[in-house]
Order: C-alpha cells, then sequence, then structure tokens
C-alpha cells in the first residue's frame, strides 16, 4: 500500500533533525574561517528556526457524527490499544480542539472558558494567558486516564437565551442554526471555548498539530477559527457519513467555511466515512462496492472535486483492526487508503515546499559566504603581484613602496565618511519601506475597517469594505516594492562606484520579493469573504461580532507582514555585511602588506619567504571555497534517513 502518513511523517522529522545538525556544523565551520558575518549569521538562525519549528496541521472538520473523532484515533492513537478521543453516539467535540506538542508546557489540557466570548481580545492573545486556562495535567504512559481527560471537551452548560445571546451562541435572525431549547427554557452550549492538548506522541513531537473542529454552529459563531486556523492548516479532511451523503449542513460547512487552495488542490481531502453501515450480509461484495462508488461520485459532484479526492473508509472497524492487529480488517476499512493519499498529498507538499526554501537560502548563503572569499582571493593576488615586482629591486624602491602603501591606508580611512553616507541615505529610505509594511499601518487600516462594519443596520455593503481594505493593502504592498526597487537600484549605482575607487568587489544582495506577499492576502481575503455569507452577514450586526472578525483578521495579517518586513531586514543586513566585511578585509589587507614590506627589509630573504606564503594562503582559501561547497551541496541534498546514520559523515565533515 506504501508509506502511511505516520512513517513518512517519522521520516520528514528524521530529515529536519539530521538538516538542523548538518546547519549548526556548516555555522561553527563559518565561524573558525571568519566567515559568518551579521547577514549569513542571520540567514543561518531563519533557516534553522524555519526546519527545527516547522508544524504541520492536519484539520479535520465536520457537522456533529460524522465520526471526525473516531477517524482521529484511528490514524493517530490506535497505538495506545484503545480509543482517546471521545468517539460516543452524538455530539462529542463540543470545542475547537487542538493537539500538538511544546516541550517547554508539561504533558496538559488546556481549556478557556466558554465566557472569554465575552471579551474583546482574540484567540492568539487568550494564548499569551495561560492562568486564564482550566489546565488538567496529563499522564501520557496513562491511556485511561488520557481517555478520561479527553472528555473534558465534550462538557456543556445550560443557560438562558439572553446568556446565550450575549456569548454569541444565538441569533434571534436565524432561529434555525440555534441550539436545542430544553424544557426548563434553557440553552445547552459549550463549557469550553477552545482546548488545549500538549502531550510528547511521536508525531506531535516531531510537529505534528491536529485541529479537531466542532460542528456548523460552533465554527460559524468563532471567526478566528474559519478565517485563521482552518485556512492555515496544511491538510482538510473533510467528513461525511457515507450513509447519508452530502447533507444540508455538510454543504453549508463546506461552501462557507473550507477553502480549497487552487496551488495545491490535494490539501482538501473529502472522507466518506461509516462505509461499514452498507455493508449488508445480503449483498455481494461488488454490489456494496457498487452501492460506496455511487455515493461517491455523487459527493464529488456536489462538492465540486475530483472522485479521488473523496476516499471511502471506516473508521470505527479500522481503529478496531489496529487495535486486534486484523490486516484483513484493516484492508476492508480503507484506512490505509485515506493515509497514503495525506502522506503523499500533504507530506509530499509540504516537503517540496521545505526543500524549496532551504536551497533558495542555502544558494544565498553560499553566494555571500563565497563572495567574502573572493576578497581575500583577490587581495592575495594584489600582494603577489606587488611582492614579486620587488625581486631585484633595491632598498629605496621597498621604502617608496612602503610609502605608498600608508598613503593608500590614509586615503582609504577618509574614505569612510562617503561609506558613512551611503549608509544612511539606505537607512531613510529603508524606513520608508519599513512603515508601509510596520505595524501602525497595518492598525490603521483595521480601524477604518472597524467604523465601516460599526455602521448602523445589516452590513449588505461588508464585502465591498472589506474589498477597499485589502485593495488598500495591495497598494501599501505595491509602494513598498517600487521603494525597494529604487533602494536597490541605488545600492547598484553606489557599489558600482565603490568599486572602482576602493577596488572593493561589492555587489547589491538580492532585491526581496514583496510580490508573493499579494499571494498571501489573496487567501486572507478570499477566507473572509467566503465566510461573509448571508449567516453572518447577519451575525455583522452585532458590533462585538465585527470586532471579532476584525481582530482575527488583524492577527493573521499580522504573520503576513512581519515574514515580509523579516525578508526586508535580510536584505539590509546583507547589504551592510558585505561593507562592514569588504572594510575589514581591507585594513587587514594594509596591515599584511605593511608586515610583508617589514620583513624584506630586515632580511634578504624574507622576499622569497613571502611569496611563498602567500602561496600557501592561496591554496587555503581554494579549499575553504571547495568546503564550503561540499558543505552547502550536503545541505540541500541531505537525504531522507534517520539522523542518526549520519553522524559519521558529519563528523568527518
Amino acid at each position: 500500500m506504501g508509506t502511511s502518513f505516520n512513517e513518512q511523517f517519522d521520516q520528514h522529522g528524521a530529515w529536519r533533525r539530521e538538516f538542523a545538525l548538518r546547519l549548526k556544523l556548516l555555522s561553527e565551520w563559518l565561524k573558525d574561517h571568519e566567515l559568518l558575518d551579521a547577514a549569513i549569521e542571520e540567514r543561518l538562525r531563519r533557516l534553522e528556526s524555519q526546519v527545527r519549528s516547522d508544524k504541520v496541521m492536519v484539520a479535520f472538520v465536520a457537522e456533529f457524527s460524522r465520526g471526525k473523532s473516531e477517524l482521529i484515533n484511528a490514524i493517530f492513537f490506535a497505538g495506545y490499544k484503545r480509543r482517546i478521543m471521545p468517539a460516543s453516539a452524538g455530539r462529542t467535540t463540543m470545542c475547537p480542539t487542538e493537539l500538538g506538542y511544546d516541550a517547554e508546557v508539561p504533558p496538559c489540557l488546556r481549556l478557556l472558558p466558554i465566557e472569554t466570548r465575552l471579551q474583546p481580545q482574540p484567540l492568539m492573545e487568550w494564548r499569551l494567558a495561560p492562568e486564564k486556562w482550566t489546565r488538567v495535567d496529563l499522564d501520557v504512559n496513562a491511556p485511561a486516564q488520557l481517555a478520561q481527560a479527553f472528555e473534558k471537551v465534550s462538557e456543556v452548560r445550560h443557560v438562558s437565551k439572553d446568556e446565550a445571546r450575549a456569548l454569541g451562541l444565538w441569533h434571534d435572525d436565524t432561529p434555525e442554526d440555534n441550539p436545542m431549547v430544553g424544557p426548563d427554557g434553557l440553552v445547552e452550549i459549550p463549557r469550553w471555548r477552545h482546548a488545549l492538548i500538549n502531550i510528547a506522541h511521536p508525531l506531535l513531537k516531531q510537529g505534528l498539530v491536529i485541529l479537531d473542529t466542532p460542528g456548523l454552529n460552533a465554527i460559524g459563531a468563532e471567526p478566528e477559527l474559519t478565517v485563521n486556523l482552518i485556512p492555515q492548516a496544511h491538510a482538510v479532511v473533510f467528513i461525511l457519513a457515507a450513509d447519508t451523503g452530502v447533507t444540508k449542513s455538510d454543504l453549508a460547512i463546506w461552501r462557507e467555511h473550507l477553502i480549497a487552495d487552487s496551488d495545491n488542490p490535494g490539501s482538501h481531502l473529502v472522507v466518506l466515512n461509516k462505509i461499514d453501515t452498507m455493508w449488508d450480509a445480503l449483498s455481494t461484495g461488488t454490489q456494496v462496492q457498487a452501492q460506496i462508488d455511487r455515493q461517491r461520485a455523487t459527493s464529488a459532484e456536489i462538492l465540486g472535486v475530483a472522485p479521488e479526492q473523496v476516499i471511502p473508509v471506516s473508521a470505527q472497524k479500522a481503529l478496531v483492526a489496529k487495535v486486534k492487529n486484523d490486516p484483513a480488517l484493516l484492508a476492508a476499512s480503507q484506512l490505509p487508503v485515506l493515509e497514503k493519499a495525506l502522506s503523499e498529498g500533504v507530506m509530499g507538499q509540504r516537503q517540496k515546499i521545505l526543500r524549496g526554501a532551504v536551497a533558495t537560502n542555502i544558494a544565498e548563503l553560499r553566494t555571500e559566504a563565497g563572495r567574502a572569499l573572493n576578497i581575500r582571493r583577490r587581495d592575495l593576488a594584489e600582494q603577489m603581484i606587488e611582492l614579486k615586482g620587488l625581486r631585484g629591486k633595491n632598498t629605496s624602491v621597498i621604502r617608496h613602496m612602503r610609502a605608498r602603501i600608508e598613503q593608500e591606508q590614509r586615503d582609504f580611512d577618509v574614505s569612510g565618511a562617503k561609506i558613512h553616507a551611503v549608509r544612511s541615505v539606505h537607512l531613510k529610505l529603508l524606513r520608508e519601506v519599513f512603515t508601509l509594511l510596520g505595524t501602525a499601518t497595518m492598525k490603521l487600516e483595521m480601524a477604518e475597517l472597524t467604523r465601516q462594519l460599526r455602521q448602523p443596520g445589516i452590513k449588505l455593503g461588508v464585502r465591498r469594505a472589506y474589498a477597499l481594505t485589502f485593495d488598500k493593502l495591495r497598494e501599501g504592498l505595491r509602494k513598498a516594492q517600487a521603494n525597494s526597487n529604487d533602494i536597490q537600484s541605488m545600492l547598484t549605482g553606489t557599489f558600482r562606484q565603490l568599486n572602482a575607487e576602493y577596488g572593493f568587489s561589492l555587489q547589491p544582495p538580492k532585491e526581496p520579493d514583496l510580490a508573493r506577499y499579494e499571494r498571501d492576502l489573496e487567501l486572507v481575503e478570499r477566507s473572509h469573504q467566503q465566510y461573509l455569507g448571508v449567516t453572518n452577514a447577519l451575525r455583522l450586526a452585532q458590533p462585538e461580532f465585527a470586532d471579532r472578525l476584525v481582530r482575527a483578521l488583524a492577527t493573521r495579517l499580522r504573520v503576513v507582514y512581519e515574514s515580509a518586513l523579516g525578508e526586508v531586514e535580510l536584505w539590509n543586513k546583507a547589504a551592510a555585511a558585505q561593507l562592514d566585511a569588504q572594510l575589514r578585509e581591507r585594513r587587514r589587507n594594509f596591515s599584511r602588506r605593511l608586515e610583508a614590506i617589514e620583513r624584506i627589509q630586515q632580511a634578504a630573504t624574507g622576499l622569497d619567504d613571502r611569496i611563498a606564503k602567500i602561496e600557501s594562503q592561496e591554496a587555503a582559501v581554494d579549499e575553504l571555497d571547495a568546503k564550503l561547497a561540499e558543505l552547502t551541496a550536503h545541505l540541500v541534498a541531505t537525504p531522507m534517513r534517520p539522523a542518526e546514520d549520519a553522524q559519521p559523515e558529519l563528523q568527518r565533515a
């Protein structure tokens, strides 16, 4: 059947660990050979952080009673030989639940009270206030205790309609979406707003994050879930019941809350769960499969996806099969087909993206470090020409050369003012870019959007307000790109002038590509526009709901703009580091040249000795260049094998 998702994720984790180890060795090697300038150090730090902290989020989305939690048990937790996530009949997951691993936090279940919905803070801010969460410590070696603790995500409260309305869980305009009212007139609502589970599960330790979402009502009531968490998931598994197919509420979730990524259509998988309800002792296996195939084709047509994206499974039978080690039942459950799709689609795409980022950054790093070696090589070549020209010359000529070198050194010291002026102009232009991409600018746009959404009445013009906001954000990005282009042109001209006047070999670094962040803005806008259906347009009549939606937008935009700023800052460091490196090497070069003249003046044999030393230094630079190429090539081509197998090779490097 091929590599399962769990096996593929294990391999991905091994690759990341091996890569981080190689990167650390490269950093130490660069430092030992004085090739680690500020720009290279920053690039290494970011690359190491990106690979080490890389997360893969898989979101499981479904209406109630589709077997979602059972599917999570079957794929990820069958090794416990029992159910871990609550998966009994009826509504089990009452609040969005994230499963992940943070080594800084002990194993625990953290629960955010539903009453926090009365406060304006978005979920992201509540995450930074652990004291506001109810915490339950977990014993990862006690499956029964884990399962009992996880039952808390199913807890409910019974409140009056007024309280439910204040919490945003009751809407007079859409009575069909409201929860049931009991005989006592009270409404059943979730006890918790959000749950975070931190356990040292092998896959979670390697960066997997599982998002278990509740049904339609709960998804719609929490904007941050729809416009932030689900769209940023690397894979979305949407679960249907095989016996009912696509229901009205299923279709509402699909259309209003799930967005297929056009660049990665395989990131959205549809699971036709509970196919065991179609297993019929009075029908042949062929007849049962034909019935499943018809339901699969119908579901694919309604949802507008390719039939191969709809995968029929029986999560319950798959869990039983794994617990009892029954290969025949596991094959009949068809879960391995889903695991293969997750493995090839999600992990394959994630590795492709990560490897692409690695290759690009390593190539830039190789260029920057290679530039420093070329400076050394050029300085040694100049010294060699200078010293060979002294053969057979008298002491008067040697004194004259010393005087010339000292004059060159004085002239070079005077050039510091010009280089400082270049930096001042560069930083002034950069400040304009930082302003365009800064938090203050984004806050102004969010404040204006909030003002428009607070206009009285039903927000029929809300889509237009969003469109105008994103048009302004895109315009700001384009202005920042135009300014960056101007800075790049200035750097190119200035570097060319400095190269001509002082013999530098400055090259302008690759300018930031801010256009790609427009793509990120497009995805954010699409998730919000899709969320703004008729149902949520009615909810926008409530100012607190509109505020919550804008705060969710600001949270996600902050990530986009911080990434763009980071790229500009790295570009700035690369330009400054080149100047620093060449100034430093030039000063060393003057010292070496004067030292060589001093030795030649003191002893007749000093000239030949110095020439021989420079020849050995040139050979050493060539060796460094070859080793740099070897180490960086290893990083790009790090094979997918356990990190411990690579230890001997890494130690040799």
